[in-house]
């Protein structure tokens, strides 16, 4: 479910960025470009709320700051869970 998500991500800012170039039907481009700014938006803001399991991330910061960008909460709540779950034992 996880992949789905992160694929409809993906489409959402791919599709977004398309608009200039590609004819959407039903004149969806402004919504999807609008929908994508929003989704970056809130993945900014998540940037300060996450940073203490993004830094859990088995790689570059940067490419674990880049993912919750682009995915948000779908790339660092596993994060989140895995450090929860090793805190545990």
């Amino acid at each position: 479910m996880n992949n789905l998500f992160k694929t409809l991500c993906l489409a959402t800012y791919a599709l977004a960025l398309a608009v200039p170039f590609v004819t959407l039907p039903l004149e969806a481009g402004p919504y999807l470009q609008k929908l994508a700014l929003i989704l970056l938006a809130a993945h900014i803001l998540e940037l300060p709320i996450a940073y203490r399991y993004l830094r859990l991330y088995k790689g570059p910061l940067v490419d674990s700051v880049a993912l919750s960008l682009m995915y948000g909460l779908l790339h660092w709540q596993p994060l989140a869970k895995a450090s929860k779950q090793n805190a545990h034992r």
